[in-house]
């Protein structure tokens, strides 16, 4: 356990700076969109995927910070749902998991 919360504390400071760097990316936009129609339909491209990539990261943030709430509270290898043991295989596989393979499916 002590492993997987490690693992999974190293993984939110990872997330947290790809956030950091997204939002930078952002804000720090030199200029008005480029005068050529190609360049700026590549530059709003741009913006959208890493509009896409935010998203996913606090996404994949909240379910970090999840799992390491649950294993602060002794919780982090049972199911959320079924409270049945969360196979060590599948939480190595998704040190985030909180949820059984089973059911992980039925959702």
């Amino acid at each position: 356990m002590a492993d997987r919360k490690v693992e999974l504390e190293a993984l939110r400071d990872e997330l947290i700076d790809r956030l950091e760097r997204y939002r930078g990316h952002k804000e720090h936009r030199e200029g008005p969109l480029d005068k050529d129609m190609e360049e700026q339909a590549v530059e709003v491209q741009n913006d959208d995927v890493i509009d896409s990539l935010e998203n996913e990261a606090e996404a994949e943030l909240r379910q970090v910070m999840h799992a390491l709430a649950r294993i602060e509270a002794g919780e982090g290898d049972v199911c959320e749902v079924c409270e049945e043991p969360i196979t060590p295989a599948r939480l190595e596989a998704l040190p985030f998991t909180t949820l059984c393979r089973a059911c992980a499916e039925s959702r």
